[in-house]
């Protein structure tokens, strides 16, 4: 009774001395005093590895780092960007009387989409973000035929694909460009499920080779539709506001993550 009282004794000084000695010397890593206390037989095996273990522990701990100066500099920065974000994240406007479309807007897109059901058809038009193509124009002399074209291309631009299909399967697909007051078709083909996916299917020629009487009936039969000017332009105010909630949540996502321990 009186060796294991005196064992425990031992065992207590023992552990004592080595948190003692870690945090007097963090940059040594050698229990030297545990070779002949496990010789003359005062510590067992199993109560050294529990030394051992308390040792690594606190050589763990000490060895935490507090995050780098520069994250915390980051964070600061993100969160100022909110700030601005939130200033200029407006309300979208209100949808104009008589829109025709159902618009489906799903938080953390680039796109929205709009349905309609027009006469036993079904309308699907795919709408992405503004973009703005620069064109950038070194030679000299340009004539002014081309100037406008640049003019044009450098205009905010919406990129919209219009998919009418009926009950037999087929589809009517046009790909169009909407620019301020005006909306322009790329592209037109017409895609039905018999052609097999292995054929390379005709899709017409390019749409501005078509005869020009052609062209005005293909827009007056997407204006007829819904897909006409008025649409494209509240269309762009609609994206612009929501490409700033994206940017926002964004931030807000980024930050969450720069934080997260």
């Amino acid at each position: 009774m009186t060796f294991s009282i005196t064992l425990r004794r031992v065992t207590a000084v023992a552990a004592r001395a080595a948190q003692g000695f870690c945090l007097q010397n963090r940059r040594s890593y050698h229990l030297a005093f545990l070779p002949p206390l496990l010789q003359k037989g005062i510590l067992s095996r199993v109560e050294s590895r529990e030394l051992l273990t308390s040792f690594s522990l606190a050589r763990f701990s000490s060895s935490i780092q507090k995050k780098p100066a520069a994250d915390a500099e980051l964070i600061r920065i993100v969160e100022s960007e909110i700030g601005c974000a939130k200033e200029e994240c407006g309300e979208v406007g209100e949808v104009p009387e008589g829109f025709p479309f159902e618009i489906q807007d799903e938080e953390g897109t680039n796109v929205i989409t709009l349905r309609r059901d027009y006469h036993g058809e079904n309308i699907e038009v795919v709408v992405s973000m503004p973009t703005v193509e620069d064109t950038e124009d070194d030679e000299e002399g340009v004539d002014e035929e081309n100037q406008g074209e640049d003019e044009k291309n450098d205009q905010p631009t919406i990129p919209l694909t219009v998919n009418i299909s009926k009950g037999d399967g087929s589809t009517l697909e046009f790909c169009c460009t909407a620019y301020a007051d005006e909306l322009v078709i790329d592209s037109l083909c017409i895609r039905g499920n018999k052609v097999s996916d292995d054929l390379l299917a005709y899709e017409g020629p390019h749409f501005s080779d078509l005869d020009e009487n052609l062209q005005k009936a293909f827009h007056n039969y997407l204006e007829i539709r819904g897909i006409s000017t008025e649409t494209t332009n509240f269309l762009y105010k609609y994206l612009i506001s929501k490409d700033d909630r994206e940017y926002l949540t964004w931030l807000q996502n980024v930050k969450y993550f720069l934080e997260k321990q």
